[in-house]
Formats: C-alpha cells, structure tokens, sequence
C-alpha cells in the first residue's frame, strides 16, 4: 500500500484499504490465496454455485470478496465487532445488495439474533477464531451448528497447532520466520505498522481508536489442533469434519452438516 489510501477530493479508496489488508495478511500467510481457493472449491462441491454465506468473523470482507468474484448468484452475511476493518468492509461493498454486515461480539450469546437469514448454505472463517480461547470457541461451534442447513457447510482456516510434534512446530515456525524477516526487508508491512497508517487516516480514526478500546493491541486465544476442532464440530451436531487443506502451519477444516 501507499502511504495515502484516501484520493484526494473523491472520498476514501476503500479498495485501497482493502488490498492493503490482503498485502499485510499475506506477509504472515503467504500461501492465503490457495486457502482461500480450496475452501471456495468445497463451497461449490457440498453447496453448489449460489449459496447464502456467513462470513465470519469477517474483517474486510476478504472471504465475501472472493466468493463474490467466483460466484456472483451467491449473498453474503458478514460478522465482525471490529468497527475499522467492518468500516473497509461496507465502503468497499456499498450498493451491493448481495452484502450485508452486521457489528457484533461472537463471544455474546445472543449475537446470532442480529443475522438477517436463520439458516446458511455455509459458514465461513479464516484466521480469526484463534483470538478466542477453547471454551468459548466450542460454545461458538454449537451456534455455527445451529445456523448451518442440513447438508451445509462449515469451514475454517486458522492456526491449528498440534502439541505432539513441538521440533516439527518449531523448525516451521523458524523457516517461516526467516521468510516473513526478508519479506519486511523488502517493505512489507506488518501488523502493527497497518494498524498506524489505519489510526492516521481521517476516516479510519475514529473506528481504529474505538477497536484498541475494544481489542487492545493483539487478543490472545488458543490454536488447538485440528483433531480437537473436528471432534468439537462433531460434538456440536455436525455429521462429518475433517482437514480438507493443509499448510505447515494452519489448516483448512471442514464441517458438514
């Protein structure tokens, strides 16, 4: 990204912003777009090609965007209480009516009143649900389960740890490391550096500064493994659950109903 995302006299490039995010995601996760690709894939295998989807724990709106492109008969429900990357998110997809967003915590039991559908095709998440610890993430399945018709799906792509492999764990996370250091070398940005262009944007201000009220720098959750997510699916009602994608470091799972 540039150092300015906002054209001047023509409002904020959200577009901008949202490229931007992609850039900053892929610095930690080369290999995003494949995930991303896969899980697009078992959308159109288990649900066909015009679903209705939940975007959780949306952020931008990266998974809609991309669903979006590859299917263009499918509608979209995206979730999120961060109120800077849900700001992204509906200037990116003003006027679509495929799209709604909705504000609310995933950790409040009622959040689901808010959708606007009872029921999903599938349910979608990547590299969020690790900000939330173990406990809360299951009760969170039990919701997913609910929301999900029968013969749907649910997906999701996240760090997913295994505790019996630490010497595997840690010569990935080391060489992974060691690409993420020559990739900021040649000025990709991190985390922490988006998030103060975002706080110096006039129309990301005031949503940035609301999310480090909310958030603070970084939530610590839990990354179990994918075994522990499948069984918890499957606990939560769901009929199957199993990795369908796999880098060394994270993991597609897949739920169906």
């Amino acid at each position: 990204m540039s150092e300015t995302v906002t054209g001047a006299g023509t409002g904020t490039d959200w577009r901008g912003w949202q490229d931007s995010w992609d850039r900053q995601q892929e610095w930690y996760m080369p290999d995003r777009e494949e995930r991303f690709r896969v899980m697009l894939d078992m959308v159109e295998a288990c649900v066909g090609p015009a679903p209705r989807v939940l975007d959780l724990a949306c952020g931008t709106g990266s998974i809609t965007d991309r669903l979006l492109r590859r299917f263009p008969d499918a509608v979209s429900t995206g979730v999120d209480l961060d109120p800077a990357l849900l700001a992204i998110a509906e200037g990116t997809f003003a006027g679509d009516e495929r799209v709604t967003f909705v504000a609310a915590d995933l950790k409040d039991p009622h959040w689901v009143q808010s959708l606007p559908y009872d029921s999903y095709d599938a349910v979608l998440t990547a590299t969020a649900l690790h900000w939330l610890h173990a406990e809360p993430l299951a009760a969170l399945y039990g919701q997913v389960a609910g929301l999900v018709r029968d013969g749907g799906v649910f997906m999701n792509a996240d760090h997913m740890i295994d505790p019996a492999t630490p010497r595997i764990n840690a010569a990935e996370r080391a060489h992974r490391h060691a690409g993420m250091d020559r990739a900021k070398a040649g000025g990709a940005l991190d985390w922490a550096q988006w998030w103060e262009l975002a706080a110096a944007d006039p129309a990301l201000a005031g949503p940035t500064a609301k999310r480090y009220e909310i958030y603070g720098e970084h939530a610590d959750g839990d990354m179990p493994a994918a075994g522990w997510h499948a069984e918890t699916l499957r606990a939560a009602g769901f009929a199957e659950a199993r990795p369908v994608w796999a880098s060394p470091s994270d993991t597609l799972l897949l739920a169906l109903k």
